[in-house]
């Protein structure tokens, strides 16, 4: 839920946290959407306004996201079930990753870019907060040369890993 304080305004990547916790915290607002698909991530909004969007997101096994930008959009993520990996993007090195599981969670600046995999087990049930509400994203994929190629996605098109170009 989003407190008094909070509203009429962008928040921070801290009040972000706050924010989704809070939200997975309420079951009662989100638990008669959760629905998951095997083929896609199923994504519902929850709430928005000019500074701020609520977001559901399901997930099973296989869904990976590939690595991606939310084009000036800061956030946090809070597991509610399942597990989920965190992977950020690094240039000419294995990119750090952490796992998280229920009650846990990850934020994410506006300039950061990453990609978010279910590891296997139990289907997840994710809350992500954003802030300003997501216009757009970019996804991302690095060359055999080294190059970072960017596509821009189209709204509500499914975040998904890019195959480098043919050579």
């Amino acid at each position: 839920m989003i407190s008094e304080s909070l509203r009429g305004r962008l928040l921070s990547q801290p009040e972000l946290a706050d924010v989704a916790s809070s939200v997975a915290a309420h079951a009662h607002l989100w638990e008669r959407l959760v629905r998951h698909e095997a083929e896609r991530r199923v994504l519902k909004e929850l709430l928005t306004d000019e500074h701020v969007a609520v977001w559901l997101i399901c997930w099973m096994e296989g869904h990976d996201t590939g690595f991606h930008d939310h084009d000036g959009s800061a956030g946090s993520v809070s597991v509610v079930r399942g597990r989920l990996r965190e992977e950020r993007l690094r240039i000419g090195g294995t990119p750090p990753a952490v796992e998280i599981g229920p009650g846990d969670s990850f934020g994410f600046e506006s300039t950061d870019i990453h990609r978010v995999i279910h590891p296997g087990g139990e289907p997840a049930i994710s809350i992500h907060a954003y802030s300003p509400p997501l216009r757009s994203m970019g996804s991302y994929v690095v060359e055999p040369t080294g190059a970072l190629r960017r596509h821009a996605l189209r709204p509500h098109e499914e975040l998904r890993p890019l195959a480098p170009a043919a050579a």
